[in-house]
């Protein structure tokens, strides 16, 4: 069971970190509403086929579909619509400082529409995760030009985080009503792809597309790595151990798209960085793991520790 949670939350975070790369690539000559249709209208038809192949039940009542209707247009639909229009006018890295607040979004919704107790434990490590993530990106934040666009820009982020995590609430009472994940996801991209187009259409956004390798690689992995199989690990994971543990991945997937960016971009990392992943990484320890092993590797920790303290120089005001 703790084998197959580890799995699910690395898989979560090193694909939806890996998709930063693969989203600037979408934004284009084709609109961004009318890219992220093609991308859940894609994803929608994959699972659709897969779960028809492996002969699962798509046969739902019309309230079962209103709450899955309802769980597509906030997880794949209205708040990446936000996001996109967002991203016109600050940095994805911005964009993520401003995500990250999901965790806190969680933990309240969660303790809001079920009741969740939250331990101090998830409170602590979320703490470490959010001041992490804002030291990552502290040069961002230094040279943002707080203008009217940027404001703009910074609400319409807030507002998509907070609706993606009404979406996480939803995703936890359809899995609680025993409502598949795979077909819930399948029916659910496909209403939040057909929602975004008819917003596109009533706009009079052209339906293009970039007959190019670069824009079509990047749509097929969005959609079937990104969509199918991130959103199928993550929303598993989230019925599994919880909204606000589940919501951790959020913080620590900017940290693998920073990793790639090394590596594809040249990013160049400071000391402020190296602070910061250390911080969320420590916030992911105490997020995931086990109070028993957690307990164990602070009494490991601990005298090591104290004996670097004792053994520091100490300034006797000389």
């Amino acid at each position: 069971m703790l084998t197959n949670t580890f799995v699910l939350y690395l898989s979560t975070v090193l694909i939806w970190g890996s998709t930063f790369i693969a989203i600037p690539l979408q934004l284009g000559e084709v609109p961004g509403d009318v890219s992220i249709a093609y991308r859940f209208g894609l994803a929608a038809l994959v699972l659709m086929v897969w779960c028809h192949v492996t002969r699962r039940n798509m046969k739902f009542g019309v309230r079962q579909h209103l709450w899955m209707a309802g769980q597509g247009l906030m997880l794949f639909g209205f708040n990446y619509m936000l996001v996109y229009q967002a991203a016109a006018d600050i940095t994805s890295g911005l964009i993520a400082v401003v995500f990250s607040t999901i965790i806190v979004m969680n933990i309240v919704n969660g303790a809001l529409f079920f009741g969740n107790r939250v331990s101090r434990t998830v409170i602590v490590g979320a703490a470490f995760g959010l001041v992490g993530i804002c030291l990552v990106f502290l040069p961002e934040i230094r040279a943002l030009d707080a203008d009217g666009a940027t404001l703009r820009a910074i609400i319409l982020s807030l507002v998509g985080t907070f609706i993606t995590s009404f979406g996480n609430m939803l995703s936890v009472r359809n899995q609680s009503s025993k409502l598949p994940i795979m077909q819930s996801n399948a029916y659910g991209m496909a209403y939040g792809a057909l929602v975004l187009a008819l917003i596109a259409w009533g706009r009079g956004e052209l339906f293009v597309f970039e007959a190019s390798w670069t824009y079509t690689g990047s749509l097929i992995y969005l959609a079937l790595v990104g969509s199918v199989l991130g959103f199928g690990s993550f929303l598993t994971l989230l019925g599994r151990i919880g909204p606000e543990r589940a919501a951790y991945c959020m913080v620590l997937f900017p940290v693998v798209a920073l990793a790639l960016s090394t590596v594809f971009e040249n990013y160049h990392w400071t000391g402020e960085a190296v602070a910061g992943v250390s911080l969320v990484l420590a916030g992911n320890l105490l997020v995931i793991m086990p109070k028993e092993q957690l307990q164990r590797v602070l009494r490991i920790v601990r005298p090591a520790l104290s004996r670097t303290i004792e053994s520091a120089p100490r300034d006797d005001g000389q």
